[in-house]
């Protein structure tokens, strides 16, 4: 293990790219593998740096575009990242964009944004070319790595360029054109849109301050190591992602390697053999089923369960024997991950609790667009499961009229904290009051400052009886039911009375869980409900009445989710309607 980063007490984005960029000249900053090569390349921070300060000025000086916004949309890659880090260094407003949104939904938020150029991938050629004539303010169009395709489906017009002749154009003037533009570290610089339909998606409008001090108080509390490695699977145009995936290691100096995306997970974590890991609830959930479920087929369930209880007795003797002892499954996550952590939504315990049995240290990050994103994080000195942390030091936490078992909806306040919504004053308005964010989340904070989340506000069903009954937590018990792959909780019209509700599931079925189990002779669907609502009984069980699921679906399809692989609720309501 190298030596622990420290904080530096910055102002800016760039800063932090200057200094790095400068102490790390050799030191490689990106890894990644683009499509059809073999092996991974290997960027360096002096690279990095040539490439940022060069398109910066390319699009300063021959582009015209200072104190312009720029999109980027497309796969992880480090050409994403040099292009995001050349225009919030100095060049404009930088303006992310989410790579699975339609035609429709891309033209209206690049109009709403008002962007004047854009950064895409290859794979979105076809959609960017498909939106000219419907993007009116959208003048430059610059390709971020060009792969082999068609000619007839190439377009190259006179204002069409390619991340590398941005890099040649700009190689021509000296790096100050960019580095040397004055920049406010409370000016709105980064516009995010939040995920929803296009109507209801709001754009975040961050500034330097809110990323930096979020930055600074991440790293107070967990301890980065200057050679540690992190794995970037999760989509970059999400602000989880964008500031504690990349510009953390950035700040720190440390090395980014991308995954190709979530069907290369498993190869890509052994090449890249990262030791820190972002993940979100539901990639983390699928990890350790199918890392389970290998054990469990190999038949050394048992024998891994005693090795994990011998070996937390021998860790607290200290004498650490997870990594000898438990070594596939280090293997099968590149062989050197030591840290993992979760954030974007709640988790069910049992995962971090598995987590950490294979010796693995699991944290818990909270917060929203709005925050930068962290607001709270589980700090690595004092680690609770089941709860999301405490404020870092750029903010503070509080629960606003906390019900008569201490839940209420969750407050932030902090130099994280957005200033508000991009010509929205009116949605600005209803969420910050006196400076305090409302987050929407529900939750409650214990007698030592932790927070514990319960659910989203919109998503809490009120009984008729006034009982509160948070979906989450029921979703949570049903989703270890062996058939289920992921479940929906929500409240129908009780049939009996209409004025009444009574909880009811939606669920998708583990298809790979059935294969194994039942082989040729699957289940009929309607066996296969009754199997599942049995299952569902003794949940119920384990509840109090006022929670028993009454209602099941067995859903054919996924449901539909956002690119952090939450579940998208209202959509999937909308059709029960």
């Amino acid at each position: 293990m190298g030596k622990r980063v420290i904080s530096k007490n910055l102002k800016t984005i760039r800063d932090s790219f200057d200094i790095t960029t400068k102490e790390n000249k050799d030191k490689v900053a990106f890894l990644e593998k683009r499509p059809r090569q073999k092996e991974f390349r290997e960027i360096t921070y002096n690279e990095f740096r040539q490439n940022v300060t060069s398109i910066g000025a390319a699009l300063i000086e021959k582009l015209k575009l200072k104190d312009e916004k720029i999109a980027i949309i497309g796969e992880n890659s480090y050409e994403w990242a040099a292009s995001y880090y050349s225009v919030v260094c100095g060049t404009g407003i930088v303006v992310p964009l989410d790579k699975e949104l339609p035609a429709r939904e891309v033209v209206n938020l690049v109009n709403r944004s008002k962007a004047k150029a854009i950064f895409y991938s290859s794979r979105k050629r076809d959609l960017i070319n498909s939106i000219r004539e419907e993007v009116k303010d959208l003048k430059y169009f610059i390709e971020l790595y060009p792969e082999e395709v068609k000619e007839e489906n190439n377009f190259k017009g006179e204002n069409d360029y390619t991340f590398d002749e941005l890099v040649k154009i700009g190689s021509d003037y000296n790096e100050e054109v960019l580095m040397s533009v004055p920049i406010n570290p409370e000016e709105f610089k980064i516009l995010l849109f939040t995920s929803g339909t296009t109507a209801e998606s709001k754009g975040v409008m961050l500034t330097n301050k809110n990323i930096i001090e979020n930055i600074e108080a991440a790293i107070s509390e967990v301890s980065l190591y200057d050679d540690d490695r992190f794995f970037s699977v999760l989509p970059l145009h999400h602000s989880y992602e964008s500031t504690v995936g990349m510009m953390i290691p950035v700040y720190c100096g440390l090395s980014i390697g991308y995954a190709g995306g979530l069907k290369t997970i498993a190869n890509d974590l052994k090449e890249i053999k990262p030791t820190v890991m972002l993940a979100v609830p539901a990639l983390l959930e699928s990890l350790i089923k199918k890392i389970n479920k290998e054990i469990d087929k190999k038949g050394k369930t048992k024998l891994v369960n005693l090795v994990i209880r011998v070996t937390d007795i021998l860790g607290m003797l200290g004498t650490d024997m997870k990594k000898t002892l438990l070594k596939d499954i280090y293997a099968s996550l590149g062989g050197k991950i030591r840290l993992i952590v979760s954030a974007a939504a709640p988790i069910d315990p049992e995962v971090g609790k598995r987590i950490e049995g294979f010796g693995i240290m699991f944290l818990q990050g909270y917060g929203l667009t709005e925050t930068s994103p962290l607001a709270t994080i589980v700090p690595d000195t004092d680690r609770r499961l089941g709860s999301v942390g405490k404020p870092g030091k750029c903010c503070v936490v509080k629960i606003h009229e906390p019900n008569e078992e201490g839940i209420g909806e969750v407050w932030i306040k902090g130099t994280n904290v957005t200033e508000g919504y991009y010509e929205n004053e009116e949605e600005t308005k209803k969420s910050i009051t006196d400076g305090w964010f409302h987050s929407g989340d529900l939750g409650y904070i214990d007698k030592d400052g932790f927070l514990y989340l319960t659910g989203r506000s919109k998503n809490l069903i009120i009984t008729g009886n006034g009982k509160n009954v948070y979906p989450e937590e029921i979703e949570n018990l049903i989703n270890k039911i062996g058939l289920v792959n992921e479940s929906l909780v929500y409240a129908v019209p009780d049939p009996k009375d209409k004025n009444e509700q009574i909880i009811a599931v939606k669920v998708t079925l583990d298809e790979v869980y059935l294969k194994e189990k039942y082989g040729e002779n699957r289940p009929t669907d309607e066996e296969i409900q009754d199997i599942i609502w049995q299952e569902i009984k003794e949940v119920n069980r384990t509840l109090a009445p006022y929670k028993w699921v009454k209602q099941l679906i067995v859903k054919k399809e996924d449901f539909v989710k956002t690119t952090t692989m939450k579940i998208k609720r209202y959509e999937e309501l909308k059709k029960e309607n």
